[in-house]
């Protein structure tokens, strides 16, 4: 599926639009966990309060999640996104206050921080349908790359930007930037003209909705079983980092150590981004599937654990494969499922995701403090390795391939011709 050129993409009606809102969304969002950090220990809260504050926001986004997919299918998915940004941007202007005012206490944080993760629940959900809503079938791959690029960098600037910030103007005052940027986003993203998808004809109710979308999810045994890779990905992801630094501080010489493979890892990732659609890949889950099964390689070299330049290596390559696993995934998912659905599919890939990595944190270091680092990072890559290459197992995985236009049916493309509705 060749990409339509740099220029034609950027010239695309609303892209330049979407490609910004969700920078600045990401950007924010990245800035959020290391502010909160800070925070409490600027409010000399304990470990344990930072442990309760972070889980007061992922407990919602793990049960609101699938929610989220039936709003940003039911309605248009820029409001929805207006609204998960509004919700966030004025949650960190409420901590941000607090703490210029100097009346942060903990249930205040923990509220709030409710809120955030409410608000990432309904927001993560519309990403697939605004770039089917905006970017052309053929696109759509170039659009991903795009996407995913500034989501690398946003990971990699954030934790340093709000340093930077907590340094030159105090840790609430990054609050209140950090809300104006999902502010300037909520505004960015709300203004989007779209291309309406037409639902089928006949009432629904939500209820019916939330059902039909785990129906969805289980008719598609290439969706779901991919989900279930992903899954373990994510939670070796969450055991890597838990004990890589652990043993790049004990045993590699230091802080150092760690820090060089951490961002060798993020420019993979950034490369992978960039390269997929650059790559003569004709066989999108069997590219995902690769490069899933990379991650074991740093899981390995830390087991050992090898020298740093070498653990960097491997990371390199597993999160290269990282970057373009999620481009191209992404691209197979707005292509297979009809956009009247779509939302709630990828609500489901994001809720297992978000689950498995939090478990592979938690899990980590009891884990080890047992069997010894080597065993859990041995097992992790086994996992992660079987878990990946294991789906090259079924026929629709090492056959399917990306759709062209000339093969998708009318109804799952955006039709130039239907109106389009902006906020």
């Amino acid at each position: 599926m060749p990409p339509l050129p740099t220029t034609a993409l950027t010239r695309i009606p609303g892209f330049r639009r979407l490609l910004t809102g969700r920078t600045l969304s990401m950007l924010a969002t990245c800035l959020v966990p290391t502010a909160l950090t800070l925070a409490v220990i600027d409010s000399t809260l304990s470990a344990g309060d930072l442990g309760l504050v972070l889980a007061c926001e992922l407990i919602p986004q793990l049960l609101l999640l699938p929610i989220g997919g039936v709003l940003a299918d039911r309605l248009p998915p820029q409001r929805v996104a207006f609204a998960a940004d509004l919700v966030r941007g004025l949650a960190q202007l409420g901590i941000g206050i607090a703490l210029l005012n100097g009346s942060v206490n903990l249930l205040y944080l923990c509220v709030l921080s409710s809120v955030t993760g409410v608000g990432v629940a309904i927001g993560t959900p519309t990403v697939s349908p605004l770039v089917t809503a905006v970017v052309p079938h053929e696109a759509r791959l170039r659009a991903n790359s795009y996407l995913g690029t500034t989501r690398g960098i946003a990971l990699v600037a954030g934790p340093g930007i709000v340093g930077v910030m907590v340094i030159t103007i105090g840790v609430g005052w990054s609050f209140v930037l950090t809300a104006a940027l999902f502010l300037l986003a909520a505004t960015t993203l709300g203004g989007l003209k779209v291309t309406r998808h037409e639902r089928p004809a006949g009432h629904s109710t939500f209820r019916g909705d939330l059902a039909e979308g785990w129906q969805v999810v289980r008719s598609h045994r290439w969706f779901w079983t991919n989900l279930v890779g992903h899954g373990v990905s994510n939670l070796t992801a969450g055991v890597l980092a838990t004990l890589g630094p652990l043993i790049a501080v004990r045993e590699l010489g230091g802080d150092t150590s760690w820090v060089i493979t951490y961002q060798c890892g993020m420019v993979g990732m950034l490369l992978g981004a960039y390269l997929a659609p650059r790559l003569p890949i004709s066989r999108p889950l069997v590219a995902t599937s690769l490069g899933g099964a990379a991650f074991a390689l740093p899981l390995l070299t830390f087991a050992v654990p090898a020298p740093t330049a070498v653990n960097s290596a491997a990371y390199f390559v597993a999160m290269l494969g990282l970057g373009v696993l999620n481009t191209v995934w992404q691209t197979v998912i707005q292509q297979r499922f009809e956009p009247h659905t779509l939302a709630r599919a990828d609500s489901y890939d994001a809720l297992l995701s978000f689950a498995a990595r939090p478990l592979g944190l938690a899990l980590a270091a009891p884990v080890a403090a047992t069997t010894g680092n080597a065993a859990v990072l041995v097992v992790a890559a086994v996992l992660v390795g079987a878990g990946s290459l294991g789906l090259l197992a079924l026929r629709e995985v090492r056959t399917m391939r990306f759709v062209t236009p000339e093969e998708t049916a009318p109804e799952t493309v955006p039709a130039a011709a239907k109106t389009a509705d902006s906020s």
